[in-house]
């Protein structure tokens, strides 16, 4: 997120960004559901399922190479379970770890693409999920741009006194998490003084139409046409 692409991308036009953000989290939970319960075995409907989800990035018209190349993100955190299936003789239970994982990232990662987080936190809210978890994930997000903008920073600084490289990797990341710290910090006194509560006033509320129930229903029936067919 350095580039702040998702961000970016988030603040898009298009049908699927138009759709209500509680819609979209109920697909993406159909979606998640179906890809968990797939039998190992199954690669067809693995197949099926990322035909889903590119035919989703094509309507929400999100570069493929950029969101496909940040789902593998979340890969090597996988890998060291699906090593261990493998050497232990379950190789199809190994691939599809991996394929699970992949498919459930590109999923979480369109659904942030397509909803900027103001929204996506307040379907959060509207969907009761407790107000706590709420703000630990508004504020990490917003962190990731902090220390992102404070590298960037840093990077710059360096490049001007002819040093691309840092000597020391450890310290440079030291004094990295210091500033971008420092800076948190200094932002969250601010919200203070201007009267921050614990709660992000919401500007609109959002409104429930006719096409975000068709949106939410035919995903549902997408994914598990899927699940049960292949």
């Amino acid at each position: 997120m350095g580039d702040a692409a998702i961000e970016r991308w988030s603040r898009q036009q298009s049908v699927l960004h138009r759709r209500d953000a509680r819609a979209k989290i109920g697909a993406l939970f159909a979606f998640l559901a179906a890809v968990s319960t797939t039998s190992p075995d199954s690669q067809i409907a693995f197949a099926g399922y990322a035909l889903l989800l590119a035919a989703v990035i094509a309507a929400a018209r999100l570069p493929f190479p950029g969101l496909l190349r940040r789902a593998a993100l979340g890969l090597p955190f996988a890998a060291g379970f699906a090593l261990l299936l493998w050497f232990s003789g379950e190789r199809a239970r190994a691939l599809a770890l991996l394929e699970k994982c992949y498919l459930s990232a590109a999923g979480a990662l369109l659904l942030v693409a397509t909803t900027p987080m103001p929204e996506l936190l307040r379907a959060l809210e509207i969907l009761h999920l407790p107000r706590t978890v709420v703000l630990v994930i508004h504020f990490l997000y917003r962190y990731l741009f902090v220390i992102s903008g404070q590298a960037r920073r840093m990077r710059w600084a360096a490049s001007s006194r002819g040093r691309l490289q840092f000597r020391s990797a450890a310290g440079a990341l030291a004094v990295l998490f210091a500033r971008s710290s420092a800076r948190a910090s200094g932002i969250y006194q601010a919200m203070l003084a201007r009267g921050f509560s614990g709660q992000f006033p919401a500007l609109a509320p959002p409104r429930w139409r006719a096409a975000d129930a068709a949106f939410l229903i035919a995903a549902a029936l997408a994914s598990a046409a899927v699940r049960m067919a292949l």
